[in-house]
């Protein structure tokens, strides 16, 4: 029978249930591209991952990445989850370890650290974060996610897109209330993301319990709320540097996500800068075996 492992992980998890479902496939050498895409269409999660032999002889494991409409080049859970479970099965005990992924963006060295029952790992992205548009207008934002001019920036963020591999909108909202009433509203939605050249939104705000919290919107990826987007809190550090919110030397910020879909996700963020800009990003967090099995090749 062909059947490969199959795993599913919480990632950016504080308990089971929270953070963003990953779902992680090994063994499947012999899958051709489109039993890949088939396969991650058939999960619906919001990225399948198949682990497979590195063909960088520096890179650990070889990492395909899957959306359920195409494959991706880079991606913030998948690399903390994927990196989690390969370290977690080449030891026990309390460890740090390094495992290097080769991913299509290039290779992502990731630190692994376990002390007792808390586990964690942190990259290092592949590609530093840009802007690439500004001047969007107020009105279609806020039209676009439900909301007034007056509820978008806060201080002196104002939207933007920016890209570091992926390009996303980023949209400061003046409160917690503020991120909690926002979702997509059509027509506007589409209109907008046109006009921004991207898929999808990145919200947030000064957080209670966090440095912020934010929201991902992607309605236009097929994905209408994410509830933890690793690469999507990476390029963050573009729009803090262009808000003004980053000073030169090493800044450490906590970011929550996925608080008002019932999936809180806790994700680390550290941005070195200079004074000419960004220098390295680097992402944290946590994740959780939730299931296990064997499945057939589709």
């Amino acid at each position: 029978m062909d059947t490969v492992r199959y795993l599913q992980l919480d990632v950016f998890a504080e308990k089971a249930g929270g953070g963003n479902p990953l779902g992680v496939v090994i063994g499947a050498d012999a899958w051709s591209d489109s039993a890949m895409q088939r396969f991650a269409t058939w999960t619906g999660l919001v990225e399948t991952t198949f682990l497979l032999p590195p063909s960088n002889p520096d890179a650990s494991y070889r990492v395909r990445i899957f959306t359920p409409q195409r494959e991706i080049a880079f991606a913030g859970h998948p690399t903390i989850g994927c990196a989690i479970h390969l370290a977690c099965a080449r030891h026990t005990g309390d460890f740090e370890t390094l495992i290097t992924l080769e991913e299509e963006a290039g290779l992502v060295p990731v630190t692994v650290t376990r002390q007792g029952i808390h586990i964690e790992a942190e990259f290092t992205a592949p590609v530093l974060p840009f802007p690439v548009k500004t001047g969007l207008p107020l009105d279609l934002i806020a039209a676009s996610l439900g909301l007034t001019p007056a509820q978008i920036g806060f201080a002196n963020h104002r939207p933007a897109t920016h890209q570091g591999g992926p390009r996303f909108l980023y949209v400061p909202v003046d409160s917690l209330g503020t991120l909690d009433q926002a979702e997509p509203h059509e027509p506007h939605w589409s209109a907008l993301m046109a006009l921004a050249e991207v898929d999808s939104a990145y919200l947030y705000t000064p957080g209670q319990h966090s440095d912020f919290q934010a929201r991902m919107f992607a309605p236009t990826a097929g994905t209408y709320e994410d509830p933890a987007t690793g690469s999507a809190s990476a390029i963050l550090a573009a729009q803090l540097w262009a808000s003004g919110a980053l000073a030169p030397g090493t800044t450490k910020l906590a970011l929550r996500q996925g608080i008002e879909m019932g999936r809180p996700s806790s994700i680390g963020l550290t941005i070195d800068a200079t004074a000419q800009g960004i220098v390295a990003v680097r992402i944290k967090g946590s994740a959780m075996p939730i299931s296990s099995g064997h499945i057939r090749r589709p």
